[in-house]
């Protein structure tokens, strides 16, 4: 009896004493925590909820130094600023909407450029305008000027008629065109007219072909004029330089040019004198050189995009490529209707070589009278056929 009770004496002493040693450690850290003076005293004015803001770049480098840092400044944090009140109409977009801010950046709002390639805009909105004016302006209103001028050719033709020569044919020539004159002129044409049907089909010809021939035809056609258009763009410059050397003498303007305009070349009833070339032909040369070699830069840059990389550059090139092809292709329509069915002996000029006397006499005839050497006589009302006795002078 007296064993048993000791035994349980002994087991609850050993209980005890194995409480007492397992609550001792965590007292002593609280106890410790909370004594005077102890580095770990929260400070009695700082408020429960206070953070230490993150470091700035002074207390980094004070770290860094050894320097001790001041706590209270550490955990002094700046006061909030006050709310700004919104415009009620505007609600969380602030003084300026979505639709502002979309519409000062496609405008072309300039800022900072965050590097040296960038030129200040936002955003670049170039394409869209290069875009719009493509198909709105161009493709809307160009093809109407080659079209206007066909249709008032056909209708001066169905008025006035051919213009014949006056005095008829005389069985007499004189020389106009040298050889290398006409294999000049028609090396430019034929390359010319090849240019110009492929580019009014690059131009064109989705609006116009695409729905008269359908997706398969237009594509291959389309394809066949876009390189043949490539390829023969330097042939084009090629035949363009040697016309312009060739046909610049006798094409600068003179004073006979200016009555010419004012006697509306003829076709008011009173004869217009003229060199050479009249001002009509003058006028169609210089367009053939400015416009053509116009169209020769703007040409190269499409063909060999890597000769110049801004973009604005390139876009330029096609308005001006596209505004010089429909000004030559009107002008050269009524260029081409002049030397053919239009006037009666002019394209025996560019056949032959020359042309019938009667003929230099009626629209050339200060030409007539150097390379003759005879007075070119014209009756009166505009008839330009010489008087019997001038007739049988030159016989």
């Amino acid at each position: 009896m007296l064993r048993q009770w000791m035994a349980g004496l002994t087991f609850a002493l050993s209980v005890m004493l194995s409480a007492a040693f397992s609550v001792a450690p965590m007292v002593a850290p609280a106890q410790e925590a909370n004594a005077p003076g102890s580095e770990a005293e929260a400070p009695a004015t700082a408020p429960a909820t206070d953070k230490p803001r993150p470091g700035t770049l002074e207390d980094i480098l004070r770290r860094q130094q050894g320097l001790k840092l001041d706590p209270e400044r550490l955990l002094r944090r700046p006061a909030p600023p006050a709310p700004i009140p919104l415009p009620p109409q505007l609600g969380t977009l602030g003084r300026q909407s979505d639709a502002d801010l979309w519409r000062a950046l496609k405008s072309g709002a300039y800022a900072r450029p965050s590097s040296d390639t960038a030129s200040g805009k936002l955003m670049q909105t170039a394409g869209e305008e290069w875009r719009r004016l493509r198909r709105e302006v161009i493709l809307k209103y160009a093809p109407w000027l080659p079209a206007g001028v066909l249709g008032l050719l056909v209708l001066f033709y169905l008025i006035r008629g051919r213009i014949r020569i006056r005095g008829g044919r005389s069985g007499r020539t004189i020389p106009r065109f040298s050889m290398s004159h006409r294999i000049a002129h028609w090396f430019l044409a034929s390359v010319f007219i090849l240019m110009a049907i492929s580019g009014l089909m690059i131009l064109i010809g989705r609006p116009v072909l695409l729905p008269l021939l359908g997706h398969e035809v237009h594509s291959v056609l389309l394809s066949a004029a876009l390189q043949g258009h490539n390829l023969f763009g330097p042939v084009f410059i090629l035949a363009l330089l040697i016309a312009i050397v060739r046909f610049m003498r006798g094409n600068f303007f003179q004073w006979a040019d200016v009555k010419w305009i004012l006697r509306g070349g003829g076709m008011l009833g009173v004869h217009a004198p003229a060199h050479h070339y009249n001002f009509g032909e003058k006028t169609w040369y210089w367009i053939v050189v400015f416009v053509g070699l116009g169209m020769a830069a703007t040409g190269l840059l499409l063909e060999f995009p890597w000769l110049v990389e801004t973009l604005l550059y390139h876009q330029l090139a096609t308005i001006l490529h596209a505004l010089g092809a429909v000004v030559m292709i009107a002008v050269a329509l009524g260029h081409i209707y002049i030397g053919s069915i239009g006037m009666e002996g002019a394209l025996d000029s560019m056949l032959k070589g020359e042309v019938d006397e009667n003929w230099a006499r009626e629209h050339h005839d200060l030409w007539y009278e150097q390379v003759t050497g005879k007075k070119a006589v014209h009756g009166g009302g505009g008839d330009d056929t010489p008087p019997p006795a001038a007739a049988a002078e030159q016989t």
